[in-house]
C-alpha cells in the first residue's frame, strides 16, 4: 500500500527563513533574538523579579545548562528563571495582532508583557503562539517577561530519567507576528495520489477571525514549481458552503510529470495561499513541500518513489559543545551537512521533536527523517500526563506534516522502562494508552505510519517497529548480528533496526581490540533490561577506536548485503551530554558518537563514509596513533578505509599489493596490508583509484618503537600554539627511560593556576578538566590571560601527585 506524503507548515517561520521577510501581504515577521536580559531566580512573583539588579544581558537561544550540564558537578539545575525583553513597536496598529512565535522553550513556559499573563506552554521542543494585542501599549516600550522552568515535573515527557539532559531555556529563536485580524492560520499540504506521470494536490487551510468577518473574503492558491515557475492557480470564495468551522479544503489542478522529491534530487515545490479581501491581500502564508510516495513492504525491504532503498542511518540529539541545546541554526545546519555528507540518507531525531531547521535541512538535502515524540521512560502516568502526551503528539504531527522528509511518526522510546509512577509499567494501561496515540496519528496523517522502540509488548500496535540489538555492546557479539537481524526481519512485519554501536574515546588505540569472545555469549542479541547485571562490553571493554571500527565495519558489511533488509540507524552521530553517565572518561558525555561533541570526527566516521559516501576519500586507520610500540620483525595490520575501487598502499617509499575494494571481506572491505614497522619514523601512504585514475590520498607519520614501555613515573606537561590564539596544553605519562606510556589510561586533573583560563566543561578531548588518558596522552586548551603574569600549569591524579609547567610571559607575547 503507498503511504503517501503531507508537509506541515510551521505558519510563516519557514517562509521567511527562505524568502527573507514577507511581502505578498501585510503580515510581518521579525526575529527578537537580540537584546534581551536573563535572570536566576525562580522566584514567581512578576513584581519582585523586576526589581532585582543581577539581570545579564544575553542573545537567544540561551540555556542555563549549557556549561553547568557537563562541568565535573554532580548534577545540574533544574529550576526556573526569567527572560525580560523590551519590545517597542513603532506606529502600533490597533487594528492588527500581534504574536509572540517561540520556537522551543524548556519545559515550561509562561509569558507576560507589561506584567500581564499573556499565556503559556506546556512541554519542550514545539513550538507554540502566544498573542499578545490586547497587553500592548500604543505608544512607548513593552516589557515582555517569560518564565521558563525545567524543573523535575513527572507529568511532563519526557521522564527525568533519560539518557540525555533536559536542557533549561529559550533554547530555539523567537519571532514577533504582525497580523490582520483575519488571518491564515495553518497551511497543510496534501498529496493523496502521487506517480511520476501525475501528482494531485489537496491544500487544507484554517483561518483565524470572526466567521462572519471571512464570509466574502477569498482565498487565492498559487502552485509553483523548483524552479520557481508557475504551475497552477485557483481563487476560491469563502461562504458557508466551503467553510467547514474554520477549515477550507481546496483541490487543485492535477500536476503532469511532477518532479520527485527524492534522496539524490530533493525537489521541493511552493504553495502560496493569500486571504483576500477585493484585491487587497490581507495575509499569507508560503510554504515548500515535495511530491514522493513511499512504502514499507511486509517484512521486506524499503520503497520510495518506486524503488528500493536501503536506509542508511544515524541519530542526532539537539545540543553541541559550549551551547547545550542552544545551538544556533548554522550549527543546526552543520549537523545536517554532516550527516549527509557522510553518505547517510536517513536520521532518527531522538528522542524528541527538533529545531525547524532541522526539517527544513532535511527537506533540501534529501534526508529521510523519524520524528519522535518525546515520550522516553517513565511509563504511563496520570490522567494529566496523558493529556499533556496526547496534545504534544498533535502538536508535533501538525506543526511538521508538511515535511517531505519525514516518512514515520515515533510515538516513543522504552516507554515501559523505569516507570515515574506507580504501576506505570503496566504493560495493559500502555497498551491501551498506545493505541489511543496509534489511533491519532492516523486520524491526523492518514499518509505516514507509525513505530517504536524497545517496546516488545507493542511491536503489533505500531506500523513499523525496532527491538533493542546491541550486538557487540550491551550483550552478545558483534559478529553476531547478522543472526539477530534474520530473526527479527522474520518477527516483525516491518523491522527498521535503531541504535547499534558503542562508546570510544578519541586517541585510544589498542594492537589487540577486544571483540569478547570467550567473555560474552555470542548467541545474545537481545540487551537485558538490566544492563547493570548483564555481562558485556560496555563494562569491560577498552573503549578503543580500534574496537568500534571493527564493530562498525561488520555492522555495516551486514546491512549492505542483506536481502530485503530495510535499513538501520547508529547511536549517533555526535558525543552529548547525559546525566546518567558521570564516571565515563570524558564526566557526563555518552561518547557513542562518530564525532566528538563539537563535531570532529573518529576513526568511525571514515568507516562509514566508505560505505555510504561518493565523496572519493582514502583514510588511514589511525590520524591520532602516532605513536606505536611492539616486538621488532612483528607484522601489524593496517586498514585503509577508502570507497574507491583500488587502493595502492606505500610503506617506507616501497609500494605494496595494489588491492580492490570488496565489502564481502572484512576488514576495511579488503582493504588492509601486514607490514613491518622500522624503528623510528614510519610514512605511510593511500593511494585510492578508479578506472585506473588517481582520485584520493593520504598520508600518516607513525613513530614506532620496538621496546615495551614500563610503569608510568611522571606526567610530562608541553604546549604549542593554536591557530585561535589559544594555547594547547599536552600530559605524557612518560616512564623512567622517557618513553610514553601507550598503555595508561587513567583520569587525570588540570587546573591553570595563573596566567589564564582553562577551557572546561565542553565534554570535548581538549576542553575537559576531568579526563582519562588515550594512550598515555591527554590535553587541555587555555586561553591567556591579558596581564603579565606568566601561565602555570598543574595535573594531578592519585598516582602524580602534581606536574607543573611554566609558560613565561614574554613567550606568550610571541605566541599572541
Amino acid at each position: 500500500m503507498k503511504k503517501v506524503l503531507i508537509v506541515t507548515l510551521i505558519l510563516l517561520i519557514n517562509f521567511t527563513r527562505v524568502y527573507g521577510q514577507s511581502t505578498l501581504s501585510e503580515r510581518k515577521v521579525v526575529n527578537l533574538n537580540e537584546n534581551w536580559f536573563y535572570l536566576e531566580d525562580n522566584n514567581p512573583k512578576v513584581s519582585e523579579i523586576q526589581t532585582s539588579n543581577l539581570w545579564l544581558p544575553i542573545t537567544l537561544p540561551h540555556s542555563w545548562n549549557s556549561f553547568d550540564a557537563t562541568d565535573v558537578v554532580p548534577g545540574y539545575r533544574r529550576d526556573a528563571s526569567w527572560y525580560k525583553k523590551n519590545l517597542e513597536i513603532k506606529n502600533l496598529d490597533t487594528s492588527k495582532r500581534y504574536v509572540l512565535y517561540f520556537e522551543g522553550s524548556n519545559i515550561t513556559t509562561k509569558v507576560y508583557v507589561n506584567e500581564q499573563f499573556a499565556g503559556e506552554h506546556v512541554g519542550g521542543y514545539l513550538g507554540f503562539d502566544i498573542e499578545i494585542t490586547k497587553f500592548l501599549k500604543i505608544q512607548g516600550k513593552n516589557e515582555i517577561l517569560v518564565r521558563v522552568d525545567n524543573a523535575y515535573d513527572r507529568e511532563i515527557i519526557p521522564s527525568q530519567k533519560a539518557d540525555f539532559f533536559i536542557f533549561g531555556g529559550i533554547t530555539r529563536d523567537v519571532w514577533l507576528k504582525t497580523l490582520s485580524k483575519e488571518y491564515i492560520e495553518k497551511v497543510h499540504v496534501n498529496t493523496p495520489s502521487v506517480t511520476d506521470q501525475s501528482a494531485t494536490t489537496e491544500v487544507s487551510i484554517q483561518v483565524n477571525g470572526e466567521i462572519a468577518q471571512l464570509i466574502g473574503k477569498k482565498i487565492k492558491i498559487t502552485l509553483l514549481n523548483p524552479k520557481g515557475e508557475k504551475v497552477t492557480s485557483k481563487t476560491e470564495t469563502i461562504d458557508k458552503n466551503n467553510l467547514n468551522g474554520s477549515n477550507l479544503l481546496i483541490s487543485l489542478k492535477t500536476v503532469k510529470k511532477p518532479f520527485l522529491w527524492s534522496i539524490e534530487n530533493p525537489q521541493l515545490y511552493t504553495i502560496q495561499v493569500e486571504l483576500l479581501e477585493g484585491k487587497a491581500s490581507l495575509d499569507s502564508q508560503s510554504e515548500r513541500f515535495g511530491f514522493r510516495w513511499f512504502e514499507f513492504k511486509d517484512h521486506g525491504a524499503f520503497y520510495l518513489n518506486g524503488k528500493r532503498v536501503l536506509l542508511r542511518g544515524t541519530h542526532r540529539h539537539e545540543e553541541h559543545a559550549g551551547y547545550g541545546a542552544a545551538m544556533p541554526n548554522e550549527l543546526h545546519r552543520k549537523d545536517m551537512e554532516l550527516i549527509k555528507g557522510m553518505g547517510a540518507n536517513f536520521v532518527r531525531l531522538a528522542h524528541y521533536p527538533q529545531d525547524p531547521e532541522i526539517y527544513k535541512a532535511c527537506d533540501e538535502l534529501g534526508i529521510l527523517v523519524w520524528d519522535e515524540l518525546s515520550w522516553c521512560r517513565g511509563g504511563i502516568g496520570n490522567e494529566k500526563w496523558k493529556q499533556n502526551t496526547t496534545r504534544l503528539l498533535k502538536e508535533m504531527i501538525l506543526q511538521n506534516k508538511n515535511h517531505p522528509s519525514i516518512i514515520l511518526w515515533s510515538l516513543g522510546n522504552e516507554i515501559y522502562w523505569l516507570p515515574d509512577f506507580e504501576n506505570g509499567d503496566d504493560t495493559e494501561k500502555i497498551n491501551e494508552y498506545l493505541t489511543e496515540l496509534n489511533n491519532l496519528s492516523h486520524q491526523l496523517d492518514p499518509s505516514r505510519p507509525t513505530g517504536i522502540r524497545k517496546y516488545y509488548e507493542g511491536a503489533d500496535i505500531v506500523d513499523v517497529f525496532s527491538p533493542s540489538i546491541w550486538a557487540g555492546w550491551y550483550s552478545g557479539a558483534y559478529t553476531n548480528y547478522e543472526k539477530a537481524v534474520d530473526k527479527a526481519m522474520k518477527e516483525y512485519k516491518s523491522f527498521l533496526h535503531l541504535e547499534y554501536g558503542g562508546s570510544s574515546m578519541v586517541g585510544r588505540h589498542t594492537e589487540k581490540p577486544i571483540d569478547g569472545k570467550g567473555q560474552v555469549n555470542p548467541n545474545e542479541w537481545e540487551e537485558a533490561v538490566n544492563q547493570v547485571d548483564v555481562k558485556n562490553i560496555a563494562k569491560f571493554g577498552d573503549w578503543s577506536e580500534n574496537y568500534i571500527v571493527d564493530l562498525f565495519d561488520w555492522h555495516l558489511r551486514i546491512s549492505e548485503t542483506t536481502e530485503n533488509f530495510v535499513g538501520n540507524a547508529q547511536w549517533a552521530i555526535k558525543d552529548f551530554g547525559t546525566p546518567l553517565r558521570p564516571t565515563n572518561d570524558i564526566p557526563y558525555i555518552n561518547q557513542k558518537g562518530l564525532v566528538d561533541r563539537d563535531g570532529n570526527p573518529k576513526d568511525a566516521f571514515y568507516v562509514f563514509k566508505s560505505y555510504w559516501s561518493n565523496d572519493p576519500f582514502c583514510y588511514i586507520e589511525s590520524h591520532t596513533w602516532t605513536e606505536r610500540s611492539g616486538p621488532k620483525d612483528l607484522a601489524r595490520n593496517i586498514s585503509v578505509y577508502s570507497n574507491c575501487e583500488e587502493v595502492q598502499f606505500i610503506h617506507n617509499g616501497k609500494k605494496l599489493e595494489k588491492k580492490t575494494k570488496d565489502i564481502n571481506d572484512f576488514p576495511a572491505s579488503g582493504l588492509n596490508w601486514d607490514i613491518n614497522f622500522e624503528k623510528g619514523e614510519n610514512e605511510l601512504i593511500s593511494l585510492g583509484y578508479k578506472n585506473g585514475k588517481l582520485i584520493a590520498t593520504d598520508t600518516l607519520k607513525v613513530n614506532y618503537s620496538f621496546e615495551q614501555n614500563e610503569a608510568p613515573k611522571e606526567l610530562v606537561l608541553s604546549h604549542s600554539l593554536l591557530e585561535n590564539g589559544n594555547v594547547l596544553i599536552e600530559a605524557l605519562a612518560m616512564d623512567k627511560k622517557g618513553q610514553r606510556c601507550l598503555d595508561y589510561e587513567d583520569r587525570v586533573y588540570f587546573q591553570c593556576l595563573q596566567g589564564g583560563k582553562t577551557l572546561v566543561s565542553y565534554g570535548t578531548p581538549t576542553r575537559s578538566e576531568s579526563i582519562k588518558m588515550a594512550n598515555g596522552r591527554a590535553a587541555i586548551e587555555v586561553v591567556p590571560d591579558a596581564t603579565n603574569m606568566d601561565l602555570i600549569m598543574e595535573i594531578r591524579n592519585q598516582d602524580f601527585k602534581g606536574s607543573y609547567l611554566t609558560i613565561q610571559k614574554k613567550e606568550l607575547s610571541v605566541i599572541k
